[in-house]
């Protein structure tokens, strides 16, 4: 009968290692015999077994002590050094919660790098029971490099829970620098990787101020918007080229090729997508859009009993602000979040408001006028009020001219109100807000009235144009906030604007619907040739509002 090489020395390498073990389990021929204390005990073994599985053994049996029948081993518990003998004959050790830390020093000790990464391996697989402190301290004390490395991607992947952590505080900088580089950064927005920079570099800013430089250049800085980065960035320390570099990036194209940047592509787990919140219905649909294919899909459905809200995104979550019920305004503020689809009541506003706009700027949240409907009739509304999660809902100072049905952006630190109406009629008015004075001032009246205009900011500027119109045709024009001052560009061919435009891919978005079409389209703003190129189409329906989200923070389901 013919017999394989393969199979025939893998059958007598079993036969072999069976027959080695059954000498050890009964003491055959024994060559050497360690004394190990706490506590105290006698393993024999093979010299020949022990050399072959460990360089640390190979090592001391060519040394002095190699020919002493009894070697003394003192750095290593001895249930632990039996254990570790055994793996040397089997290839299998037994590891739990209570010994992994004593087996992986033991381990690190005899050089058996085999069960140096399978303790590695069972402690990031058993993390919430052995604890995040407890690998981080053993690390600590062994310096073992695998542990380090599987500690690194697992914060990389946790990035969010890892940054909240006081052992986040102690990290080095080299460590930090080397997490914030990695493109599979678990965050969803690259102000997740600056807020963290921040909270380590205010914990000692002047053993780090030295360090933030070389932290804030792992930033995508360019998909960051000229205002953040201007407000942000360049107040930093030593940052002031890095946030210069990245504004002249975004804002000259045909410049990027003499900017020397060290990223300038969007992570693999940042990049970002539209929802489209559609308002036709009492039920309204949430669209998210696919740039690979061009095309919408619905994404979820909500279940709303009120109408004329106002929405703004707030981190994971769309806030719905205020509203209408049966002819009365709300102050109701309700929250969705978008990963998961759940609802959640948040602090009501100190006034009922419809027909108001909202805004967020700095992680606040502003509602700004409005009409408050009640039993003794329509008031239009010039306060305006703001909200903190951790205070809640307060006011600030109010509007120089009371509105309704106005818009609001916000650029460089500041909020800008445009348009709306009020008794006397349409308004084509414009203040801003500075929230470090609490004060609003009037800056240049836009070209024509507007009410409910469409507004993005992008590319330091704010960019306005009607939800609806008489013409053919948008008239599009955007404000200079340093000049003060108001231009057209290129007309929008649409009849109107049904959703906010949108700064996305350092492009303008806006949705409009053309002549003799029955469905709206996305039009992107082409800077170079000043020209709007249609992109995909969306249904119609009375009402659009948009938001800009990572598609990292979709659910999969």
């Amino acid at each position: 009968m013919y017999i394989s090489k393969k199979n025939s020395s893998s059958n007598f390498i079993e036969k072999l290692m069976a027959k080695i073990f059954s000498r050890y389990n009964k003491q055959s021929l024994i060559d050497v015999t360690f004394k190990v204390s706490n506590p105290t005990a006698v393993v024999p073994a093979h010299r020949l077994m022990l050399a072959a599985a460990s360089p640390y053994f190979e090592n001391l049996f060519k040394g002095d002590q190699g020919n002493n029948p009894d070697i003394e081993i003192n750095d290593i518990d001895s249930d632990i050094f039996k254990g570790l003998i055994t793996f040397c004959y089997t290839g299998e050790a037994l590891i739990t919660v209570n010994n992994v830390g004593a087996m992986l020093k033991g381990a690190l000790i005899l050089q058996l790098d085999d069960v140096t990464n399978s303790c590695v391996d069972w402690i990031m697989t058993n993390i919430s029971e052995y604890t995040l402190q407890a690998a981080y301290t053993l690390q600590r004390e062994t310096q073992c490099e695998r542990l380090k490395e599987k500690l690194i991607e697992y914060e990389i992947k946790n990035f969010m829970e890892i940054s909240r952590l006081d052992e986040f505080l102690s990290f080095d900088v080299e460590k930090l620098q080397r997490i914030l580089e990695s493109d599979n950064l678990n965050i969803t927005r690259e102000e997740d990787a600056y807020d963290a920079i921040k909270r380590w570099f205010n914990y000692d800013v002047p053993a780090r101020q030295e360090s933030l430089p070389l932290l804030i250049a792992c930033l995508r800085l360019t998909q960051f918007n000229a205002d953040f980065l201007l407000t942000h960035i360049q107040p930093l320390p030593g940052c002031e080229l890095l946030a210069h570099q990245a504004i002249s990036w975004i804002r000259e194209p045909a410049a990027r090729t003499k900017i020397n940047m060290r990223f300038t592509e969007p992570r693999a787990t940042c990049e970002k997508t539209l929802l489209a919140l559609c308002h036709s219905e009492m039920n309204p649909r949430v669209l998210q859009y696919n740039k690979a294919e061009d095309k919408w899909h619905e994404y979820a459905s909500l279940e709303i009993d009120y109408t004329h809200y106002r929405t703004v995104l707030k981190e994971d979550n769309i806030l719905f602000i205020g509203g209408c019920k049966s002819g009365v305004s709300s102050n109701i503020v309700r929250s969705w979040n978008i990963r998961n689809k759940t609802w959640q009541n948040l602090c009501v506003m100190k006034q009922a408001r419809c027909g108001h706009c909202v805004v967020e700027l700095d992680g606040k949240i502003y509602a700004i006028g409005g009409v408050e409907h009640g039993s003794e009739g329509k008031k239009v509304l010039s306060s305006v009020e703001r909200y903190t999660p951790s205070a809640g809902w307060e006011f600030v100072n109010s509007l120089t001219v009371g509105r309704f049905d106005a818009s609001a952006a916000s650029l460089n630190g500041k909020l800008y109100v445009l348009g709306g109406r009020n008794v006397s009629g349409a308004l084509k008015l414009v203040e801003s807000f500075n929230p470090d004075s609490n004060t609003w001032t009037s800056c240049a009246d836009m070209t024509e009235c507007r009410v409910s205009p469409c507004v993005a900011a992008h590319k330091g500027h704010i960019y306005v144009l009607d939800t609806n119109s008489a013409n053919r045709r948008q008239n599009v024009e955007h404000y200079d906030p340093r000049r003060n001052i108001w231009s057209k560009i290129c007309c929008l061919n649409a009849d109107w604007a049904r959703i906010a435009g949108m700064s996305l891919d350092n492009k303008l978005w806006f949705i409009g619907r053309p002549k003799s079409d029955d469905r709206s389209s996305v039009s992107v703003y082409d800077e170079d040739n000043d020209r709007w190129v249609k992109k995909c189409s969306l249904p119609n329906v009375d009402r659009y509002a948009s938001c800009i989200v990572p598609v990292a923070l979709l659910s999969s389901k």
